[in-house]
């Protein structure tokens, strides 16, 4: 069940607490399982219950993925409920510590935006988008989006003049209508206005807008490809021969992945990513859908699971990142060649 489904189609108190026992069963997939549940939480006004899971992951923060984005979290949500002081105390040690992830500048951006706190909100998303994006580039990676759209809206709300980033924000915004109208402050007042074509033309902005934000939640997670590192790949195909003929070799293993994620990008699928898959979370999977893992149809869906529970790693990487397929040289001198 997605954590932004109306409440009137699900009881979100019940939805968290089968999330809460999942998450006891699987512990190795807790965080993305809580994250999920906090959410339900919220979504039913349970926020005091939300900020306690938020507090149970860290917890046990050295064996987290993402930190920052679970302190971004429970800082928007002490907000809604009056714990103002500790959440401007979160954030403030979020931005000191500049996390390398948009999603946190994001979340503390908007939460300081909904609050009326417009100049911080501008400085926030500021600072996320100098440390994610390097002057000049005229492509970034997709999951920064967000905070070049936020800051356009921010400063557009500020009557600031457009600058560097705004253009690159209005570069990589692809609806039919511009950014500059979909963050107009006046479009308010057009609601409440009695001229008809006023009204048409609001009405027109505002499916241009749901349409954009629709598009982003169709799909929530990347179609993702799995990769097995070496050694668990020697491991699993040891415990399953079967699955040698999937197999045959790790590098040619490796080699599938690329191709196939170039095959995938080529015919127009967009959002790609890898999920790295270990054998005692592959043979809990199977376990919970009661199929033997030799099974190579479980192989897809263990990877849809994956992606779906955060893991999944955005691809291709940039030609200097570290490789994805873990020998520490650059992607564009491992599998990104000739890309």
């Amino acid at each position: 069940m997605r954590p932004d489904t109306p409440a009137e189609n699900v009881d979100h108190s019940a939805e968290a607490a089968r999330l809460e026992r999942t998450a006891d069963l699987y512990p190795e997939d807790a965080e993305a399982l809580l994250l999920r549940a906090a959410a339900h939480l919220e979504l039913a006004g349970e926020r005091p219950a939300a900020s306690a899971l938020y507090d149970r992951l860290l917890a046990t923060e050295d064996d987290l993925d993402n930190p920052p984005l679970i302190r971004a979290l429970k800082a928007s949500n002490l907000w809604e409920y009056g714990h103002e002081a500790e959440a401007r105390a979160i954030i403030e040690g979020l931005r000191t510590s500049a996390p390398r992830d948009p999603a946190p500048w994001v979340i503390v951006a908007e939460a300081l935006e909904s609050h009326d706190e417009l100049e911080a909100a501008q400085e926030a998303f500021t600072a996320g988008v100098r440390l994610l994006i390097a002057d000049g580039e005229a492509d970034p990676a997709r999951s920064t989006h967000p905070l070049l759209f936020g800051r356009h809206r921010v400063r557009r709300m500020l009557g600031l003049p457009h600058d560097e980033w705004d253009s690159l924000a209005d570069t990589v915004h692809s609806s039919p209508v511009s950014l500059d109208e979909l963050h107009d402050p006046k479009r308010v007042w057009s609601l409440g206005s009695d001229n008809p074509a006023e009204l048409e033309a609001e009405i027109t902005r505002l499916r241009a807008e749901l349409g954009t934000y629709r598009e982003a939640l169709s799909r929530p997670f990347p179609v993702a490809v799995l990769h097995w590192p070496a050694l668990e790949l020697s491991e699993l195909v040891e415990a399953y021969p079967s699955l040698s003929a999937e197999y045959p070799s790790h590098p040619e293993h490796l080699s599938t992945i690329e191709s196939s994620l170039r095959e995938l990008s080529a015919s127009g699928t967009g959002n790609l990513g890898i999920v790295t898959g270990t054998v005692p979370s592959y043979e809990a999977f199977a376990a919970s859908e009661g199929t033997s893992p030799s099974d190579t149809s479980l192989l897809p869906q263990y990877a849809t699971t994956l992606a779906a529970r955060g893991r999944a790693v955005a691809w291709p990487p940039r030609e200097s990142a570290t490789c994805w397929c873990g020998s520490g040289r650059g992607y564009g001198g491992c599998h990104g060649v000739n890309a």
